[in-house]
């Protein structure tokens, strides 16, 4: 059906220097036969492993048997679970009442007669006949004021009527008049309690839009935002509707790492988990159905991590969730040590956090079965994390101390056979969602223990965690800062490495063992070199900043 907002122009507010926003990118449909078939396979080779690992004949000495035991079964019931919900993925959460609500969104009689054909931003959405309020919330901590000014700027444009709020966080004079200078409402607090959830909280209670949706201060969104969420809200059920996460700033080795995380999540487990209502609003790029926010007293304030437990606070009030794989809004992935550090600091302890404060499976949540697991793998995620640092230690003990973790009568031949059939099918499964195989990820994947590890005390102790903008550059330092365990582990497997070389060179053979400790040392001083990279370029850039200014306004 032809209909005024596919013949009329659709955007005239000017949006100065957005980056490019693919559109539909991911897949909405049923998954691929190839998928299905490669994901069975992935499945069997877990299982033959695990099958191998737990056989009596193959184990060696205790300890180093035990450390891999311990990893390798949280990977493998990870991979399990994922492999679950990637088959689930197959619902197109788009039915009958979307595509109903979707046509009916606008009046175009009412926009003809009011002149507005070229101002998309003004036009009124309809919802079951009413007229549906929006307000959208910028939520700002810090972040540089172009990067703000260019999410404001692209969120006033977005198709639909709506209010623009910016929700500053950062109390700056610069931002509200930025704010005041493209036309959206601005609010500062006199505190920061809460967090990001506090400010949204206070925004909520100045507002009294139907739905709201909320962006970080780095997340442009497209004008389409709201035409492509809105209609869901058709059925009273819906809480809320969240859209990926996709990044435009791919520059660098963190922040290409960082990013194709997140890939898999996005296109297959966040999509599967439709199936079982368990998908999780990620904190930006979303939008919420006011009524289902007040029926749980708000958004959760007493973690870091938000988002998810709001989502798990909605789900036990019997809410129903979506998430629609399409890219709506493109942001900024951390491009730092630190940056890098302080969110996935954030987003384990948000995890621990369910795991020991509020196990989904205990009997008192209001979960259905698919529910529980699918927030246990939420709760329990970032134990994968973990898992890496005790592999690493394995082969040192073989090199230092002769402990093997396999039995001797196991060649290597058949331990290769076995471990290929579950990592190599998982790097081959990562290859075919992303198109190429992108390291950074495994990098990443393996340095991270630390940051893991800390977020797991932080949980088991208490210890209150502080808030940081992801986009926050205005105190960034040194990335070795940040990473003092992966700086004397690499030392460590470099020092290892040495005397495993110049073993097996006196024993005239190559151990299992050394490839494996080599390898290690390798990724890890891939990381080391990245930060040395990083610490350059940060030190350079304070040089810069620190030489005085001549008279005529020349650096010196």
């Amino acid at each position: 059906m032809t209909t005024l907002q596919n013949r009329l122009p659709t955007t005239t507010r000017a949006v100065p220097d957005l980056p490019p926003v693919p559109r539909n990118t991911e897949p909405v449909k049923a998954q691929s036969p190839s998928l299905v078939i490669l994901v069975m396979i992935a499945t069997l080779g877990i299982l033959a492993y695990a099958s191998f690992l737990l056989n009596p004949v193959s184990r060696g000495d205790w300890l180093p048997y035990t450390l891999v035991i311990i990893a390798e079964t949280v990977l493998i019931l990870q991979a399990l679970l994922s492999m679950w919900t990637i088959l689930s993925a197959s619902q197109d959460p788009r039915d009958f009442a979307f595509h109903d609500a979707k046509a009916k969104l606008f009046r175009d009689r009412d926009i003809l007669r009011d002149g507005l054909t070229n101002d998309p931003s003004r036009w009124d959405l309809y919802l079951d006949e009413s007229e549906a309020s929006i307000d959208v919330f910028i939520t700002t901590y810090g972040e540089p004021a172009p990067v703000i000014r260019k999410t404001v700027s692209a969120a006033l444009a977005m198709r639909g009527t709506h209010i623009t709020w910016v929700l500053d966080d950062g109390r700056s004079d610069e931002i509200r008049e930025m704010a005041a200078e493209l036309g959206a409402r601005y609010v500062r607090r006199l505190s920061s309690g809460g967090a990001k959830a506090g400010n949204v909280n206070h925004g909520l209670s100045l507002t009294k839009g139907h739905f709201f949706a909320i962006f970080d201060a780095d997340f442009v969104p497209s004008p389409e935002f709201l035409i492509e969420t809105i209609p869901f809200f058709s059925r009273d059920e819906v809480a809320f509707v969240q859209t990926p996460q996709t990044y435009g700033n791919l520059h660098n080795v963190i922040s290409r790492g960082a990013g194709y995380m997140q890939s898999i999540f996005y296109r297959f487990i966040q999509p599967g988990r439709n199936r079982f209502n368990a998908a999780f609003c990620v904190g930006t790029n979303v939008i919420f159905r006011r009524a289902a926010i007040d029926d749980v007293g708000g958004i959760y304030t007493d973690s870091k991590s938000e988002d998810v437990w709001t989502s798990l606070m909605l789900h036990e009030r019997g809410w129903h969730t979506i998430f629609i794989p399409m890219t709506l809004a493109v942001g900024h992935a951390p491009d730092t040590v630190e940056s890098y550090t302080k969110q996935q600091l954030r987003w384990a302890t948000g995890g621990f956090e369910i795991l020991f404060n509020h196990n989904p499976l205990s009997r008192k949540r209001k979960l259905t079965l698919d529910q529980r697991l699918q927030y246990l793998v939420t709760a329990s995620f970032y134990l994968t994390g973990i898992s890496p640092l005790l592999l690493m230690v394995v082969p040192a003990l073989e090199i230092y101390f002769d402990l093997r973790p396999m039995n001797l009568s196991t060649t290597v031949v058949t331990w290769v056979l076995y471990y290929a059939g579950f990592y190599v099918i998982q790097i081959v499964l990562a290859f075919y969602t992303m198109g190429s195989f992108r390291w950074e990820t495994l990098m990443l994947a393996t340095v991270s223990a630390p940051i893991y590890l800390a977020a797991l005390l932080n949980v088991l102790t208490g210890k209150e965690q502080s808030w940081s903008a992801t986009g926050d550059r205005s105190k960034m330092s040194s990335p070795f800062n940040f990473m003092i365990p992966q700086v004397l582990f690499f030392v460590f497997l470099l020092l290892t490495s040495f005397v495993a070389i110049f073993r097996d060179i006196d024993n005239e053979v190559l151990t299992l063992a050394t490839a494996w400790n080599v390898t290690n040392t390798v990724i890890m001083g891939s990381f080391v070199a990245a930060a040395m990279r990083e610490h350059v370029s940060l030190s350079r850039s304070h040089r810069l900043t620190r030489r005085p200014i001549t008279r005529t306004g020349a650096t010196a």
